[in-house]
């Protein structure tokens, strides 16, 4: 079966550093997979490369076996910080859309409506960013990543900057989300404990170059359950892969 995200860097280089080499991964359809490993290996970088902000590596990105050059509505991207327009209302920002505010119409704000009603903000559409929490602040970029339907949502440490129960919410709204809109997903994440939450697989990647050096399969029931007894040994897995590529 073809994959529905094929991705395959043989190089990516800022000035004199190299920062990837020869990265393969490839995502099913409906799979949701996190990337974990040290700051500075990379993986940012490799989001950025598949959402189409950064160019200038050697390699190729296929979406349903299409290969892509620059920005798509196929992918949505939330990062770490909400990145929300200060002058916009919720519902403007949920609709802004390639480096442009949407026409005000009637499916846009049907569709706006129904996205802040998934994210539990139903009523905030009129809202500044000023007034909002740092989790509902999130829930709009969750919902702008997703506005335009798209085949393939990333995420680059989404819930970092939030409390620990506030996280744990997002997480478990996140899988919601993917399962609901029939989405993959591919998230960066510091959190072990929050990859094998939410994940199918866990990519572990080394730095000096990055590459992919592990995947480790989740094998936990749906919807997750943080008690699952299998959790810790599968925790402790990734733990273990991570030190095996970060050992001094």
């Amino acid at each position: 079966m073809t994959a529905l995200l094929d991705v395959r860097i043989h190089r990516k280089q800022f000035d004199d550093r190299l920062i990837l080499q020869q990265v393969q991964l490839q995502l099913r359809a409906g799979e949701v997979v996190t990337v974990v490993g040290a700051s500075g290996c990379g993986k940012s970088t490799l989001l950025r490369i598949i959402a189409g902000l950064e160019r200038d590596q050697d390699g190729e990105v296929r979406l349903h076996g299409k290969a892509l050059d620059g920005l798509t509505r196929d992918i949505g991207f939330v990062f770490q910080e909400p990145r929300l327009f200060p002058w916009l209302d919720v519902a403007h920002n949920v609709a802004f859309d390639m480096g442009r505010d949407a026409a005000r119409h009637a499916p846009v704000d049907a569709r706006v409506a129904d996205l802040l009603h998934e994210v539990g903000l139903a009523g905030l559409g009129t809202a500044l960013p000023k007034q909002l929490s740092g989790g509902q602040a999130q829930r709009v970029a969750i919902a702008r990543g997703l506005f335009n339907r798209p085949k393939l949502l990333l995420l680059d440490e989404p819930f970092s900057a939030v409390d620990a129960f506030t996280r744990m919410k997002l997480q478990d709204l996140l899988l919601r989300l993917a399962h609901q809109h029939g989405i993959t997903v591919l998230m960066v994440t510091h959190d072990i404990d929050e990859a094998v939450h939410v994940s199918d697989r866990v990519l572990v990647m080394e730095a000096d170059p990055g590459t992919v050096r592990a995947a480790l399969a989740i094998d936990l029931p749906r919807p997750r359950d943080r008690d699952h007894p299998g959790v810790p040994a599968l925790a402790a897995q990734v733990r273990q892969a991570l030190h095996a590529v970060h050992a001094f």
